[in-house]
């Protein structure tokens, strides 16, 4: 994708979509069979759910950019309301099982439909020959044609316009039901109902200072979007690994703070300081935003990656056991020697 459509609104040669079809669906696969193996050699546990939904995170962000490149989104607002969507729903459904300690995927889930959808958009632009095709009015295309019951705005949006309305349909759909799922347990509980809100709060700051950065720094949204892109998207990683931390280990306090926010709350501050006339940015709105948005993407990996090196490390230290390989094969008969 780097190569061919950096800008994320190009057409690419059509084996580099069916790669991403045929890996996409292998991922799938092996997600889905993972849990049954690790049961099946008696591996499963805390360090498996981690890594599984450690994966899992830092692949959304990488889906994001792939069906932004596939369906030509380009740089630009779409893509981040794309890239809104498929966080909001992984923190949600993570949120949602800290609470309830059961992971409720929605009637549409992201594992299974959503990625489902994505290799059969990824394999149809590949037979279509570019994502340049998913930029045609989807009415017209189908040969509907305009009528006066039909207002002008939704007789011309696009194929990938389409998408992003079947999309946010299914976000708020899910985010209710998960919401609805919270508050019934608490109320099972005898607990408040309302008190576990406030865990949707680090995600809704930060995405308010998403959109205001970037309607602040133009020059990101439209031609740096791919770093900034990846760091959101860490920022999110990283949230959902402390909240499955705090699942794992029946922490009776819910992680509020996310570090990486830092960054980007200040950077919203610089830049608004000339528009309201109290202090001068001390980034501009040019060469040192650019820095700064590498900066923070590399401060977000480092971050992420020393958490993930320290769980992996903490727990299999704890627990005797590898990460990758098995330590101790598990052997029925040696099992049974040892309950007689």
């Amino acid at each position: 994708m780097l190569w061919y459509n950096p800008t994320l609104d190009q057409d690419m040669p059509r084996w580099v979509y069916a790669s991403w079809a045929i890996g996409l669906f292998l991922y799938q696969t092996f997600d889905a069979v993972d849990g049954t193996q690790a049961r099946r050699t008696r591996q499963s546990g805390p360090l498996g759910e981690l890594f599984d939904h450690g994966v899992d995170a830092c692949n959304t962000v990488l889906e994001v950019l792939l069906f932004a490149a596939a369906t030509n989104l380009g740089q630009s607002w779409n893509t981040i309301l794309t890239l809104f969507g498929a966080t909001l729903t992984f923190y949600v459904q993570t949120w949602d099982e800290y609470y309830t300690q059961t992971l409720t995927l929605g009637i549409i889930s992201g594992p299974v439909e959503g990625i489902l959808t994505l290799c059969i958009v990824y394999a149809f632009t590949a037979v279509k020959g570019g994502g340049s095709f998913w930029q045609q009015s989807m009415l017209q295309t189908m040969g509907i044609k305009e009528h006066s019951i039909i207002p002008d705005y939704i007789h011309d949006l696009r194929f990938n316009e389409w998408f992003m309305v079947y999309g946010g349909f299914v976000l708020v759909f899910n985010t209710l039901q998960s919401t609805l799922n919270v508050m019934k347990a608490r109320r099972e509980q005898g607990k408040d109902v309302y008190a576990p809100l406030f865990g949707l709060l680090p995600y809704f700051v930060t995405w308010i200072f998403v959109p205001l950065y970037l309607y602040l720094q133009p020059v990101i949204l439209h031609y740096h979007l791919i770093p900034f892109t990846f760091y959101v998207g860490l920022i999110n990683a990283y949230s959902v690994g402390l909240i499955i931390i705090a699942h794992l280990t029946k922490s009776p306090t819910f992680p509020m703070y996310n570090v990486l926010t830092v960054p980007l709350g200040l950077a919203v501050a610089d830049s608004m300081g000339p528009i309201i006339g109290l202090w001068p940015s001390v980034l501009g709105f040019g060469t040192y935003q650019i820095a700064f948005v590498f900066l923070c993407m590399g401060l977000a990996i480092g971050v992420y990656g020393s958490f993930v090196y320290d769980i992996i490390t903490t727990i299999c230290d704890y627990l005797d056991i590898w990460c990758l390989t098995i330590k101790y094969p598990y052997n029925e008969k040696d099992e049974l020697k040892k309950s007689k």
